[in-house]
């Protein structure tokens, strides 16, 4: 199979996109911005200034007074154009996203696939207003009673690294679908990811400053968020971001969506069928070189077959080819960052030094074609207890504990207790009533059966509890309730 070609080799000095137009800043500070199969620089991210930052955040409170107010069927048609522009672009967009990211191509089709299903989503969520309006007359004597939902105004988005569209797509569609407008600040690890997703979007005609696009970070974060015209936040990324954020939220009475780090479980009963459920196990595990917020990190085996599992998986895992995404025969991507991978290599020499032992090793992967890039292998653990470090800590890279147990009632008080985290949890099982157990009693927010990774569809919302989500409303369809804000009006006209 081929090796697509890229878009461009280089992208230049990215701009930010304020008021609708795209401007260089002025701040002179530019961070190389490298793709991870090589290792080479494809663009250069600017820093947003303080003054920048601010004229974003008032080329969108002063949008949003005319948005908010266009006609139902105006903003529905203008969603549907970007929808169209999404799939005019498909392609273009998914190498951009292998380039910048990591992940392989058929993990960036997926990708930029959920981001149009995002905005299909944010379609009929504007249409469903219809259905959360309530009316009743004659509530009293000449006295009718009704209740409207309306927009509350600009909204500050941060996209994580490793899903920087997708991530985009949980929460920018659904603000505008509800009258709001948005100030974007991405990741710094994939802005050319961020950038092309804002430049397809605006072809659409969006007027001048319904959608913001400035690079920083946390400290340009702070200063938008603080900013009265600023009503709240989408997030998605590390626990530790995005509870300051929260904290500050709570501070200035803003509304949040705060969506942080997992520590997944994928339990195989001794029912389950490990002809699909060995590629479960790879997707789970290693999809994006396991930098997925839901993910897994602890396999868990119940039963007398834990050998016969292993073996399948680590020989599995060990087939897999790495390289470069945009190969099509790749099946592991590298890590997004080198100190992502570094990072990776401590928690794996930590949990080596706490009792684990090594299945597969891959701390020592190459990829000759590509010797500059940021490659980790498939690596599977074992010896792992629920109460070591590293069943608790999230690992995001391509790592796998592997965990014995003896019954399903043991292994639903691990999940529910041995970790604050509580993005999602799935069984491999063929029993309904097993199944039905879990689905109940496992207090985490996206559950899969027969699943290895239980994203929900856009149409519903990513669920997650505990230390893993914070805030007023989940994303995606939920976020509406994030964007919005009812009235209730009583009148007396007899």
């Amino acid at each position: 199979m081929a090796v697509l070609p890229e878009v461009k080799k280089h992208y230049g000095e990215l701009q930010l996109f304020i008021n609708g137009e795209w401007v260089a800043s002025k701040s002179g500070e530019m961070e190389k911005d490298p793709n991870p199969a090589t290792g080479e620089a494809i663009a250069e991210c600017p820093t947003a200034t303080h003054d920048e930052a601010i004229a974003a955040v008032k080329a969108a409170q002063e949008a949003f007074q005319t948005w908010k107010d266009f006609p139902m069927r105006e903003r529905a048609k203008m969603l549907f154009d970007m929808r169209a522009k999404f799939e005019e672009h498909f392609d273009e967009l998914t190498r951009i996203l292998t380039q910048d990211h990591g992940r392989t191509i058929g993990e960036a089709t997926g990708s930029v696939r959920r981001v149009i299903e995002n905005i299909e989503s944010a379609c009929s969520a504007l249409y469903g207003l219809v259905q959360r309006n309530e009316h009743l007359d004659q509530l009293a004597n000449g006295i009718d009673e009704y209740l409207v939902w309306e927009p509350l105004g600009a909204f500050l988005i941060i996209t994580p690294g490793n899903i920087p569209m997708h991530a985009w797509s949980s929460f920018v569609p659904y603000a505008l679908a509800a009258g709001c407008t948005v100030v974007v600040s991405p990741s710094r690890q994939d802005p050319v990811a961020a950038d092309a997703i804002c430049r397809v979007a605006q072809e659409t005609g969006f007027p001048p400053g319904v959608i913001n696009l400035v690079h920083g970070g946390r400290k340009i974060n702070k200063l938008i968020l603080e900013q009265p015209e600023i009503k709240g936040v989408g997030f998605i990324g590390s626990n530790r971001a995005g509870h300051e954020l929260f904290e500050l939220c709570g501070r200035l009475g803003k509304t949040s969506s705060i969506n942080g780090n997992g520590k997944n479980h994928l339990v195989i009963m001794p029912d389950a069928d490990m002809e699909s459920g060995t590629e479960w196990l790879l997707r789970a595990c290693f999809g994006m070189s396991g930098q997925r917020c839901l993910g897994v990190d602890n396999v868990v085996i119940l039963g007398d077959h834990y050998d016969e599992v292993k073996e399948r998986f680590k020989d599995a895992a060990a087939a897999m080819k790495m390289g470069y995404g945009l190969d099509q025969e790749t099946q592991l991507g590298p890590m997004t960052t080198p100190q992502g991978r570094e990072k990776v290599l401590q928690w794996i020499e930590d949990s080596l030094a706490d009792g684990a032992s090594m299945v597969l090793d891959g701390r020592k992967a190459k990829v000759p074609e590509y010797p500059g890039g940021y490659f980790l292998a498939p690596t599977i653990l074992e010896d792992v207890t629920p109460d070591m470090p590293m069943a608790k800590e999230e690992a995001f890279g391509p790592v796998a504990s592997l965990i014995r147990a003896s019954n399903l009632d043991e292994v639903i008080e691990w999940i529910n207790t041995k970790t604050n985290l509580g993005h999602s949890a799935s069984i491999m099982t063929a029993s309904g009533k097993n199944a039905r157990k879990f689905i109940r009693e496992v207090n985490v927010g996206n559950v899969g059966v027969n699943v290895g990774v239980p994203q929900p569809y856009a149409f519903f919302p990513l669920g997650s509890r505990r230390e893993s989500f914070v805030g007023t409303a989940k994303s995606r369809m939920a976020s509406m309730r994030m964007f919005m804000d009812e009235k209730t009006v009583t009148a007396r006209w007899v």
